[in-house]
């Protein structure tokens, strides 16, 4: 039954009212581009996108959740075809004890694979895996005149194919997709662990190592200043193997079946996060990690996915909630992602999840956010004071050295910047009007920016 609901992204900001619906089978969803109204229609998963991407005020949204079947697993290809609605949690939980894991994986593992493919995903294994859209072999995509193509990367329609990933929901509606997984011997990581004095330290590290790991990401201190501007823990790893494992957990070496320790409780005022405890709380998380340590085994959903055992963790923000800045400097731009940090510290802006990883080459996505360089995504809580004018300063510095913000994650951006940002927007939108010349998949974030 169709209801109105009120929806907004992870950060709790721009709320929106639309109508939601379940989705049904393949002739539900084409009955419902009968009836689509003026405001358009949109794909919804898990609600896991930080901005506005995910919602379309005044029209309808498909809540893809009720579409979880997985169809097939062909374990000898590493192949598993799911529903869009299929969450990434579920396909590690089942897949994980046949020793396959899902390719990439960002922050959290509440993300379906409809939305990992709209917003092209990517992890900490970006410099070696590349982003989620490199893993998909096929997809099937209900367009707007009520056809289902069947999409691959390499076929006469990968145009198409590759206008949908990355392409933010706005080609049509995933329906089913078909999955390369990653073959491994246990559900964990062996992880080296290091404290880098200032980003100069850190950006060495990753520039001479990632090469040797999978995995890399750093944590950085945003409030620190002077001569430790940019401190930071980098954390690097490989998947474990058997060998690897302490004898003790060598016996069940690919169970996977992470528990969720709490509940963000609701009514958390706004304020919490500011200057002073998100300083104290850096201080402590800095001090606390080793100055180096070798082959510690951790846990996948421990190593990847920390805040989900944190159930509704954004509620910490409290009511105004947060938004999400992410954004790539090219490898020859480390002055800019110099001035970017100092402007931040100098700001005494408060996150205490900013991270700084390493992008390998790009793929063929129109839109797709990751390319070769430095990508710097933090969180801050609204009502900061001076925040908007500050982000305003640091997109210029990003776009003057040919930089990008990431859609999946904006929520403040203006048209002007993203024709700027994607220098194949045009190209995307042509391939776009071919299936849907009338604008019919449209979200709250497309009519921003103006897609």
């Amino acid at each position: 039954m169709d209801r109105r609901r009120r929806l907004s992204g992870w950060g709790r900001t721009s709320p929106s009212v639309a109508t939601v619906h379940a989705a049904g089978d393949d002739a539900d969803l084409r009955g419902l581009l009968a009836r689509v109204g003026p405001r358009g229609i949109l794909a919804r998963g898990l609600g896991r996108s930080y901005g506005d991407a995910a919602q379309n005020g005044g029209g309808l949204v498909v809540d893809m959740t009720a579409r979880q079947r997985v169809l097939s697993v062909d374990a000898d290809a590493a192949l598993v075809s799911v529903e869009a609605g299929v969450s990434l949690d579920q396909l590690m939980r089942l897949l994980l004890p046949r020793g396959l894991s899902v390719p990439v994986s960002p922050g959290t593992r509440q993300v379906t694979v409809g939305g990992a493919i709209a917003a092209d995903i990517h992890g900490k294994n970006h410099h070696v895996d590349g982003s989620f859209g490199q893993h998909v072999t096929a997809l099937d995509l209900l367009v707007a005149d009520g056809t289902i193509r069947t999409l691959t990367p390499d076929s006469a329609e990968s145009p198409l194919f590759w206008a949908t990933v990355g392409g933010m929901g706005l080609t049509g509606l995933v329906v089913r997709a078909t999955l390369r997984m990653k073959r491994v011997e246990t559900a964990y990581c062996a992880v080296d662990t290091e404290r880098c004095a200032d980003l100069d330290d850190l950006m060495g590290r990753m520039a001479e190592g990632d090469h040797r790991y999978t995995y890399s990401v750093a944590w950085i201190d945003c409030l620190a200043r002077g001569r430790s501007l940019g401190r930071s823990v980098l954390t690097r790893g490989q998947p474990a193997t058997l060998e690897q494992l302490p004898p003790t957990l060598r016996t069940r070496a690919l169970d996977f079946s992470p528990r969720q320790l709490l509940v963000a409780p609701p009514g958390i005022p706004s304020g919490l996060l500011n200057r002073l405890t998100v300083r104290a709380f850096n201080e402590a998380w800095f001090r606390k990690a080793p100055q180096e340590r070798r082959g510690e085994v951790q846990g996948i959903a421990s190593f990847f996915h920390p805040l989900d055992a944190v159930a509704r963790w954004n509620r910490i923000y409290g009511p105004r909630g947060f938004l999400q800045y992410q954004v790539l400097v090219p490898f020859e731009a480390e002055d800019t992602l110099r001035r970017c940090l100092g402007m931040l510290s100098d700001a005494g802006q408060a996150s205490f999840l900013a991270v700084l990883k390493r992008f390998g080459p790009a793929n063929p996505g129109y839109l797709s956010f990751p390319a070769p360089g430095w990508t710097l995504a933090l969180d801050v809580p609204i009502g900061a004071p001076g925040l908007g004018a500050l982000l305003d300063r640091i997109d210029e510095e990003v776009l003057a050295a040919g930089g990008r913000g990431y859609l999946a994650k904006d929520s403040r951006l203006g048209a002007s910047a993203v024709a700027r940002m994607y220098p194949r927007l045009e190209e995307w939108r042509a391939v776009r009007r071919t299936v849907d010349p009338d604008g019919v998949f449209v979200s709250d974030l497309a009519r921003r920016l103006g897609l």
